[in-house]
């Protein structure tokens, strides 16, 4: 099982889960943060952390949500990061993957708590 980031951090990307990953597979895009589905351990420590609950385990990601599972997945494809093992030698993509690029925004840009 891996987790999802959904919805809720589009436009916020409060960043608390990035510290507390021990396996560094939270990536930043340019509106919200992806989980790399290869890297994530299930380990669950980035759940508790996120301030807008938009951290799921798979299984337990609302409905309305759904899409966000192969959001995830697809966006290491869609940005050209692949697989590189660690966010922290990535750093920030600055591109979103198309999904969310569409998403209306909800904040000005720079507004968020990221």
């Amino acid at each position: 099982m891996v987790y999802v980031i959904a919805q809720p951090c589009v436009d916020v990307k409060d960043k608390a889960c990035l510290d507390v990953c021990p396996v560094d597979c939270i990536y930043e895009g340019e509106r919200t943060l992806y989980i790399h589905p290869d890297e994530c351990i299930d380990c669950q420590a980035c759940e508790p952390v996120c301030p807008v609950e938009a951290i799921f385990p798979e299984p337990e990601l609302p409905g309305e949500w759904a899409a966000y599972t192969r959001v995830n997945a697809e966006f290491f494809q869609v940005s050209g990061i692949g697989s590189p093992g660690g966010a922290a030698e990535v750093g920030p993509a600055g591109v979103d993957h198309p999904f969310v690029a569409a998403v209306p925004r909800t904040q000005q840009k720079g507004q968020g708590h990221g």
